[in-house]
């Protein structure tokens, strides 16, 4: 073999490594995973979550006490790494770690404020920030910024009864705005795209009718970003939680998603879980059935919006610990909680959904390589990755092996 052919082969070889180096980059999925914070204790400097409960109380209570409300119901959950407090930074350190070495790259936040204060915050801002491997993940914001009401449980009937009025004034969003700020989006380990901080919004309704009209909330949002870039960033990453059907009661779904996303010129959307768009008709829905509908709304989001649009992978739906366990069981006619439920949802299941939805994302040259999972720990809600005793780490594979994470 001559000299030439010699150079010719290396430079092939070369030219073939830095391709595949290259798909290796243009390949990679940011997987996000959305964090439910009411998984800890709380004493009488915080804002009550119940009127049926206090002081060193949390949702673990009602995990605990579930039972199955219909033949072959799958209750309680049991969580492997047992009843623990969220805001103990050595908690969080478990979690940061499971889900760091198995395929989660952002935990995204539910945030709240009501009256002006913090509230379920001490996950967060206690756990989290205070973990001694918090650099080890991203973390980003969605405020979820609905009313929020008695569910603790909740009873079959019962006139709901709320507890925090969701929306603000501008005075009160220019304070949260230096919070969201100083406290979070200029720590090292914010989430950011293109140089601005991920902020989503949940309820976009109560967002408007916070300020009056379309007009006003622009202000706002433009307010917001300024002090970002004043800060260092780019601006505000705007998303969109968008749905079609409410879920939790006194909701109002958007009329038109796609008009919020140009007028507000939010720069992406997402969805928080399946049955925002798919209706379960059985009280137990197969998974397949509701994973192959969402694909279909997914599609339809793609043409429909006109914004990057960031797609939802649901381990799954049952509410009904959130129920009346004392109550006999009222079936699916009150609405929230009592909703029909999730079924079929084996890890074996949730993976093949993660790889579809993997292969989708991946066969659009020009689209986003981002999606979200519902949910870290939604346990009253029958949506988490975390290891329970009957599946134990199961899920948590499933991501890890199918986005090659290491």
């Amino acid at each position: 073999m001559n000299l030439k052919v010699i150079i010719c082969l290396i430079m092939l070889a070369f030219t073939a490594t830095g391709m595949s180096q290259a798909k290796d980059v243009s390949d990679e999925i940011t997987v996000a995973c959305y964090y439910f914070p009411n998984y800890h204790t709380r004493d009488t400097t915080d804002l009550r979550i119940s009127r049926q409960h206090f002081e060193n109380w949390s949702e673990w209570e009602l995990v605990k006490h579930a039972k199955p409300r219909f033949d072959g119901h799958y209750q309680p959950k049991v969580p492997a790494w047992g009843y623990t407090d969220e805001k103990d930074p050595k908690v969080m350190e478990q979690k940061i770690q499971a889900a760091s070495t198995h395929g989660i790259d952002v935990f995204i936040f539910d945030w709240y404020t009501y009256e002006g204060k913090p509230f379920l915050n001490r996950c967060l801002d206690e756990g989290f920030l205070h973990a001694s491997n918090t650099d080890s993940i991203k973390f980003a914001l969605m405020w979820a910024n609905h009313d929020w009401m008695e569910l603790y449980p909740y009873t079959a009937g019962d006139k709901h009864d709320y507890l925090y009025n969701g929306k603000v004034t501008s005075e009160m969003f220019d304070r949260i705005g230096d919070n969201l700020i100083e406290q979070y989006f200029t720590k090292s380990n914010y989430w950011l795209i293109d140089g601005k901080a991920y902020f989503s919004i949940y309820d976009i309704q109560n967002f408007i009718n916070s300020f009056g009209s379309l007009e006003a909330t622009i202000k706002e949002m433009k307010k917001l970003d300024r002090k970002a870039i004043d800060a260092g960033l780019k601006g505000i990453h705007w998303n969109l939680v968008a749905w079609s059907t409410a879920i939790l009661p006194g909701q109002d779904a958007p009329l038109n998603n796609r008009e919020l996303l140009e007028k507000l010129k939010f720069d992406s959307a997402t969805s928080y879980v399946w049955i925002h768009h798919v209706g379960l008709p059985q009280v137990e829905t197969d998974f397949n059935y509701v994973r192959d509908k969402y694909l279909e709304h997914w599609d339809n989001a793609v043409k429909d919006y006109g914004v990057p649009y960031y797609p939802n992978v649901t381990m799954g739906w049952d509410p009904s610990p959130r129920t009346n366990q004392e109550k006999e069981w009222s079936g699916s006619n009150y609405g929230y909680p009592y909703t029909n439920t999730m079924s079929n949802n084996t890890p074996a299941n949730f993976k093949k959904a993660l790889q579809m939805t993997r292969d989708r994302l991946l066969a659009d040259p020009d689209g986003p390589r981002i999606l979200n999972i519902n949910c870290w720990n939604e346990w009253t809600e029958g949506s988490y990755l975390e290891p329970d005793t009957k599946n134990g780490m199961s899920y948590l594979e499933a991501v890890k092996s199918v986005f090659n994470k290491e």
